[in-house]
């Protein structure tokens, strides 16, 4: 069961009220360094992430930059990270396709973006959206949580849930949405013990109102 789309107009409303400077958690200047907070960022904080970013753009800011180093150095660059030696991995190789099929930029379509290493929906999606400023909705574990608890979709996949996400919110609010449903999940509508009573959406909400578990 899912809410309308009056109402879920609503909620976005709501929620654009209650997080006005709603926006990305990672530090970058350019698509590239995105990219690779983005890659880091699993099952990672983006508190940590910007930390050892913060370390690694000083020292490596181009791909070739990055090439220059084996895999076992950039594991030590990163290791504070979760899955820092398949990540490592990932970087370089998605370092080398860089240079040699994109002359050293990233590529800003969905398809390219996905078919680098270490680089699924969800990246890509924050990619285009934050570095690019392309519309997309990127299903991270908040938006998954808060997106199918108010009713906004009704799915046990993040790919439907993306879908459903796109068909219920204007486009023009995909990417802004995102980091709405993101810092709702952060603050109030938590994956253990949700702060029903204190939210602003909990009207709309069906998982407030018993419909939904």
């Amino acid at each position: 069961m899912r809410i309308t789309k009056d109402e879920a107009l609503k909620v976005i409303e709501i929620l654009k009220e209650t997080y006005p400077n709603a926006k990305s958690g990672l530090k970058f200047t350019n698509p590239f360094e995105l990219l690779i907070a983005t890659i880091l960022s699993a099952q990672c904080t983006d508190k940590k992430v910007n930390i050892i970013t913060d370390r690694l753009f000083k020292k490596y800011k181009t791909p070739g930059d990055f090439l220059k180093l084996t895999p076992e150095e950039l594991q030590e660059e990163i290791r504070e990270c979760g899955l820092y030696r398949n990540k490592s991995k990932s970087i370089l190789e998605t370092c080398r396709i860089l240079c040699e099929k994109y002359d050293g930029r990233v590529p800003d379509t969905l398809e390219e973006l996905m078919s680098l290493p270490g680089v699924g929906r969800k990246t890509a999606n924050v990619v285009l959206s934050n570095a690019f400023s392309k519309q997309a909705i990127a299903v991270d574990t908040h938006v998954f949580r808060v997106s199918n608890r108010i009713g906004l979709a009704d799915s046990t996949d993040v790919f439907t849930t993306e879908e459903q996400l796109m068909e219920i919110i204007p486009d023009d609010l995909w990417s802004l949405s995102h980091h709405l449903l993101i810092h709702h999940g952060r603050n109030l509508c938590t994956a253990r013990k949700p702060k029903c009573d204190s939210c602003p959406v909990n009207h709309l909400c069906l998982y407030f109102k018993g419909i939904k578990n």
